[in-house]
């Protein structure tokens, strides 16, 4: 009875809030910690090397959970898988706080991942669903805007966090703000849609992974971004060991560069209009290829200059600025109408491309900047090389 009493209805708005706040927390998982990545062999033990896989382990779990949770949504009762990983999301991220070893911080990790991942799988089908008609894209703008902010404000909260009570002290906080996400999605869970937005779509992970034009924008967007976050992930190991550098740096690096895609994603829809889609993916694509190959250039032949770096960054950023959200979106319309299917395996993609790439610059991040920029080149141009050898039959869009 005391639980009845306590569901109450709210408004599309304040879901789409609940909503918004659950996916930002997955985020958060990555970009609040980054900053204290560096002070933990110290503190747990280990190598720098073995902090990394802390980032690469949470990535890979959050890869396995998106692929889980697709399949579970459509079986069991979404509402409930939203307040069940919310509450594990919570206790695994308290436990990672007490973590006695390098290794079970790692081990945790991966767990705080996958639990994590739920609110990103089903938030398609709840805003559609909260938001009917013409409203579900311009409401899938304004989630996609709150979350590019993530990246560059969780850094610096993570950093504060940092001095204020050590490495742990962000791991609280994501398991306090995971409860309350909780329990605001079981008070609150008559007001979220009951059914996907394509449950009468029969189809499955394979038969959207035979579709070629999903495969070509859906790799090609998961490269492009991969080798955005591998070398987002490195960054801070990097600075505050080979090079010396404070935390700070890193900071002015990442919002610069966050700040720079959020001007070309604005632009980004404007200009496929204008020129096309296609072309427009393409050019962003290639932008983000020569971008990284001018960092790989300047770092492989000793630079380590901020005022370099940084407007090469924002070059990165840019680029991938110009072809991320209209690439999401062909990848998308793709799946062919299976929005959660979709959106989940192009996110796993993304996420297992970033843990691969981290994993594989890891041995080497002591060296300075050219392994992680080469880890990075090497993906976008394997992203350019999805949209030039895989062929679309998709047309045109203007």
């Amino acid at each position: 009875m005391l639980w009845a009493a306590m569901i109450v209805n709210a408004s599309p708005a304040l879901m789409f809030l609940l909503i918004s706040f659950g996916t930002i927390l997955g985020i958060a998982g990555t970009d609040l910690i980054l900053p204290a990545i560096p002070a933990m062999p110290a503190a747990l033990g280990g190598t720098a090397a073995l902090a990394q896989m802390v980032l690469a382990a949470y990535a890979a779990g959050t890869l396995v959970g998106l692929l889980t949770f697709g399949e579970l949504g459509a079986r069991y009762s979404r509402r409930t898988l939203l307040v069940w990983s919310l509450s594990l999301f919570a206790v695994t991220s308290l436990l990672s706080a007490y973590a006695p070893t390098l290794e079970w911080l790692v081990i945790l990790r991966f767990a705080q991942g996958a639990f994590g991942s739920a609110p990103a799988v089903f938030a398609p089908g709840f805003i559609h669903g909260l938001f009917p008609g013409d409203k579900a894209p311009s409401m899938f703008g304004r989630l996609g805007s709150i979350e590019s902010l993530t990246p560059a404000l969780a850094p610096i909260a993570g950093a504060y966090l940092m001095t204020v009570g050590g490495w742990q002290t962000s791991f609280f906080m994501l398991a306090g703000f995971a409860v309350l996400c909780a329990a605001g999605s079981w008070v609150y869970r008559q007001s979220l849609p009951h059914r996907a937005e394509a449950r009468d779509i029969h189809q499955s992970y394979g038969s959207i992974l035979s579709n070629g034009d999903f495969l070509r924008h859906g790799l090609s967007q998961a490269l492009s971004l991969g080798s955005i976050l591998t070398f987002v992930f490195g960054a801070p190991a990097v600075m505050t060991g080979a090079l010396g550098m404070t935390i700070g740096s890193f900071i002015l690096l990442q919002v610069c560069g966050i700040a720079f895609f959020i001007l070309a994603s604005n632009a980004s829809n404007a200009l496929a209009r204008r020129y096309g889609t296609e072309r427009m993916i393409m050019v962003g694509t290639g932008g983000l290829v020569f971008g990284f190959l001018l960092i790989l250039l300047y770092t492989s032949l000793g630079g380590r200059s901020l005022a370099v770096l940084v407007p090469l960054w924002m070059t990165a950023n840019g680029a991938f600025g110009i072809r991320g959200p209209i690439g999401f979106h062909q990848a998308i319309v793709a799946s062919r109408g299976d929005h959660s299917r979709g959106a989940a395996l192009v996110v796993a993609a993304i996420l297992g491309i970033t843990a691969g790439g981290t994993a594989a610059a890891a041995p080497f991040i002591n060296i300075g900047w050219w392994p992680l920029a080469l880890a990075s080149s090497l993906a976008a141009i394997l992203a350019l090389l999805c949209l030039t050898l895989i062929g679309s039959t998709a047309k045109e869009e203007g």
